[in-house]
């Protein structure tokens, strides 16, 4: 190509053709094949370098991250800690008498057995007929008792299971005994763990046989509870829970056994809901009847004849005394039910609001109506 570019032969209008043409020709051999000869004006390398600051704007959604889930994370206190529910708490009220009891923890099971605890179902009244015989004619209604058995053992009868308000029919018998069980309120295994390790074997024997910590259920929620305590197990039956619990702080009370921090946060939980509940009384069982026995035909001798005497004029009739009022003002008259079950025993469920046996405990739902019967 430089050849004919310098031959003498070539015109000098030739020679700056060819020149123009090897000129193009090297600039198309530098480009490359295929190679544009110029970027494209649009090219995205130009922007990429303007766009890339703006990355950080992608935390910003951060404020949305302190939701209010964050402030609803932590309740805060509750409205009153249990060592105020307890010192606020009215005279005479298992809130007040729960404050009087002292909280430890559990002692070790060891040692523990039910015969620490006396003869299963000892006789403590002395009345000839063992506590599982008197809790049953208590809580049992048409009760009906084994013939020769001086009236003690019940062979059938209904029972109104306050721990879950269902009925369970009672027949005595080897497959039919369990569907009714004697709850102890507080389970002597617990008790053993809060201090009655420490009682005389005497006063253990009371404990397993108090009326107070005696009651009639359903098996299945017997087995249920096993040896719980409030913290671990309440009755199914919310409307119990009151009475349940302060049965199990009287219980505590008498025999000097202690509570654990846990057990007495659950319980001021129950009371919180009723801070009225008094501490019930042991409610004591019938004395044992025997079957009244049928009156046999006494022969008496014939009497003489005596002329019949002139009948006296009648004296007038007085008039019949006027029944006793009930003091006004008394709620509920003089008629007062622990719990529903001796309610409905005793036939008078419903309790209307002013109606004997009335009072705002067994109320549950503060209708004015109490103990009705579930449908």
């Amino acid at each position: 190509m430089e050849a004919a570019l310098t031959s003498p032969r070539t015109s000098p209008a030739h020679r700056l053709v060819l020149g123009a043409a090897a000129l193009a020709l090297a600039l198309a051999g530098c480009a490359g094949p295929g190679s544009p000869a110029s970027p494209p004006p649009s090219a995205p390398t130009a922007d990429t370098s303007t766009t890339a600051p703006e990355a950080p704007s992608a935390p910003a959604p951060a404020p949305a991250t302190r939701t209010p889930r964050a402030e609803h994370a932590d309740p805060g206190p509750a409205a009153s800690s249990p060592e105020d529910a307890t010192a606020k708490a009215a005279p005479g009220t298992a809130l007040a008498a729960l404050g009087e009891l002292p909280v430890k923890g559990r002692a070790p099971k060891t040692g523990y057995s039910r015969d620490e605890f006396g003869p299963r179902w000892a006789d403590t009244d002395h009345n000839g007929c063992d506590t599982r015989n008197d809790v049953l004619r208590r809580d049992l209604t048409g009760v009906a008792v084994r013939p020769g058995t001086h009236g003690c053992k019940a062979a059938s009868g209904s029972l109104l299971s306050a721990y879950t308000g269902t009925t369970v029919a009672f027949v005595a018998g080897r497959d039919t005994s369990s569907e009714v069980q004697i709850d102890h309120v507080v389970a002597l295994s617990d008790a053993w763990q809060k201090g009655a390790q420490q009682l005389d074997a005497a006063r253990r024997t009371e404990l397993a046989n108090d009326p107070l910590n005696l009651l009639a259920v359903d098996g299945p929620s017997n087995n249920q509870k096993s040896d719980g305590d409030a913290a671990t197990w309440l009755p199914p039956a919310t409307g119990e829970r009151c009475e349940y619990v302060a049965t199990q702080i009287a219980v505590k009370q008498r025999y000097e056994l202690w509570v654990t921090d846990g057990e007495k946060q659950a319980m001021v939980r129950v009371l919180d809901g009723c801070p009225d509940q008094r501490l019930p009384e042991a409610r004591s069982w019938p004395a044992p009847e025997d079957d009244p026995a049928a009156p046999q035909p006494v022969e008496t001798p014939a009497a003489a004849t005596v002329p019949a005497a002139p009948e006296a004029p009648a004296a007038p009739a007085a008039p019949p005394a006027a029944a006793p009022e009930q003091p006004g003002g008394a709620p509920g008259g003089q008629v007062y039910f622990s719990r529903c079950a001796e309610a409905l025993a005793a036939a008078m469920a419903p309790l209307h609001a002013g109606s004997p046996g009335y009072r705002p405990a067994l109320d549950r739902d503060g209708d004015g109506v109490a103990c009705e019967a579930k449908p």
